[in-house]
């Protein structure tokens, strides 16, 4: 994107939106929240029960669809999010504020729900505690991109496989073990190549343990139960691990 068109989308999210609104923070929750109902609502009307590792991987998955379409926008907006990065770092400097809950609450309007541009500051704001993602030679902006492209499909397979076992619990396996596998050794060499880089000495313990640790700390286990989950149903050959008889 040239210097312009940087300047023109600055400008066009920055003024006061028109027509009806919804701010980030409430568009994540629906969409994660519809996710998950839709999964748990998939698998209660196939077999009319719920399972707690069922609900815990449906979530997990949930929140997946919605970063992969975050690590899309960071493919598409990659010159957008530099320029954007020097705006959040100004304002926070300015105000005093966490960019990370200021861009929790701005108003999307909703003709604007899929703007790649919006969500693009979702890692603008993030640069504030690693920049790397203004860096796109950098291993954590390559790595999101792969996953934003490459997991949605047998996200989905799996979505679908364990709510309504549609899929030989060997083939689901497989596939599992193979996604959830990759979550566990990406995040991890991320966790290597952040401190490796010397990230953490720009920001604070607060920000490491809240930005850094606990949100990747979420993919790892979540990764690591999945892998869990996976292994069962190869070695099972049937999906009693999820509570299908």
């Amino acid at each position: 994107m040239s210097e312009h068109h940087a300047d023109q989308a600055l400008s066009e999210q920055e003024a006061r939106p028109h027509g009806p609104t919804l701010s980030v923070g409430l568009i994540v929750t629906l969409t994660v929240s519809t996710l998950t109902l839709a999964g748990l609502g998939m698998r209660n009307y196939a077999h009319g029960d719920f399972n707690t590792l069922h609900a815990i991987l449906i979530l997990f998955f949930s929140v997946n669809f919605l970063v992969c379409y975050w690590e899309a926008c960071l493919f598409w907006r990659r010159d957008y999010i530099e320029t954007r990065t020097e705006y959040w770092r100004e304002r926070r400097r300015v105000t005093g504020r966490a960019p990370a809950l200021e861009f929790f609450i701005i108003q999307v309007p909703l003709k604007q729900l899929l703007s790649p541009t919006i969500w693009a500051d979702a890692w603008a704001t993030y640069c504030q505690y690693d920049d790397s993602y203004a860096d796109r030679r950098t291993f954590g902006y390559n790595a999101d991109i792969a996953n934003g492209f490459v997991t949605p499909v047998p996200t989905l397979i799996l979505y679908v496989a364990y709510s309504i076992d549609f899929l030989p619990a060997l083939i689901a396996g497989i596939i599992g073990v193979a996604l959830f596998w990759q979550w566990t050794y990406v995040t991890s060499v991320y966790w290597v190549s952040f401190f490796v880089s010397d990230r953490q000495s720009k920001i604070s313990r607060r920000e490491i343990y809240t930005y850094i640790v606990a949100i990747n700390s979420y993919w790892v286990l979540c990764a690591l139960l999945g892998l869990y989950v996976s292994i069962c149903l190869i070695l099972d050959g049937d999906y009693s691990i999820l509570g299908y008889l």
